[in-house]
């Protein structure tokens, strides 16, 4: 794990400098509060996998991997004023910390610092442009269109969650250089992660204990919300069984790249059979 930890502790570095400059300093606290009170790192892992497996270093992708991040935290505040969450990852949501208003304004501070380190390179700026169309989508079909079966849940979850997912990996593989079919073969795993990271989320939000959790349970329920396990007939132990399937998929999206057998690559499949099993 000493691998992985360097490379989260990189992000982590990196994220920390973005958010100590931003001004003013209400804001800073804000998005400190938001992007530094935690978190799996899940997506910008990824990103620095997904360039050190295609023959990059870490650093050429540490900024694209924080840049992801700092996207994902800010749809976190939007997802927690929607749902009233007072809890994020263990601390009190942004919305209740600072209020409505300061909280909306961290998120848009979030998307222009990840939007600043994605300006170097017109292809990155594109993968993301695109990724944030799906997710808005997502959300909006979340609350106004919900789906009502297997089929129509799958989409939002490759929407709301693995549209994300596979920027992160298109930009990791961008930092490294590779060609177009590469960069789409690493995109196609990291959606098809992304799909088993949802669905693992929505059981474990019908099932887990919310102090093991770090955030409340039971929100899709009181929430109303379109979760594997409602709308479709699935029981926690059959949709755990359709995550198995879409990490299946990620794995050999993976492999249809020809690349040398690495750390990073090892690393990256793990990602895909951890998702399906994880606790938190």
């Amino acid at each position: 794990m000493e691998y992985l930890e360097r490379r989260v502790a990189l992000v982590n570095d990196r994220l920390a400098a973005v958010v100590d400059g931003v001004e003013p300093d209400e804001l800073s606290d804000e998005l400190d509060h938001v992007a530094l009170a935690g978190g799996k790192r899940v997506r910008p892992a990824v990103t620095v996998l997904a360039c050190e497996a295609n023959g990059g270093a870490p650093e050429d992708a540490v900024d694209f991997a924080v840049g992801v991040e700092l996207v994902h935290n800010a749809s976190l505040v939007i997802d927690d004023i929607i749902d009233r969450s007072d809890v994020r990852r263990g601390a009190r949501s942004a919305w209740r910390e600072f209020g409505y208003g300061p909280a909306i304004v961290a998120s848009d501070g979030l998307l222009g610092e990840a939007f600043a380190l994605f300006s170097t390179d017109e292809q990155a700026m594109q993968i993301v442009a695109e990724s944030m169309v799906e997710l808005g989508e997502g959300e909006a079909t979340e609350l106004a269109a919900r789906p009502t079966n297997e089929r129509e849940y799958m989409e939002l979850a490759r929407r709301k969650t693995g549209a994300l997912f596979r920027a992160a990996a298109e930009l990791g593989a961008v930092a490294a250089g590779v060609d177009g079919f590469t960069v789409e073969a690493f995109g196609e795993y990291a959606e098809r992660v992304g799909v088993a990271f949802q669905i693992r989320d929505d059981v474990l939000d019908a099932t887990a204990d919310a102090a093991e959790l770090g955030k409340p349970t039971g929100q899709d329920e009181e929430m109303g919300r379109p979760s594997v396990v409602r709308v479709t007939d699935l029981t926690p132990e059959e949709a755990n069984e359709r995550a198995r399937a879409e990490a299946d998929r990620a794995l050999r999206a993976l492999e249809t790249a020809d690349l040398e057998e690495t750390a990073a690559r090892g690393y990256l499949r793990d990602l895909a059979e951890f998702v399906v099993v994880r606790e938190r």
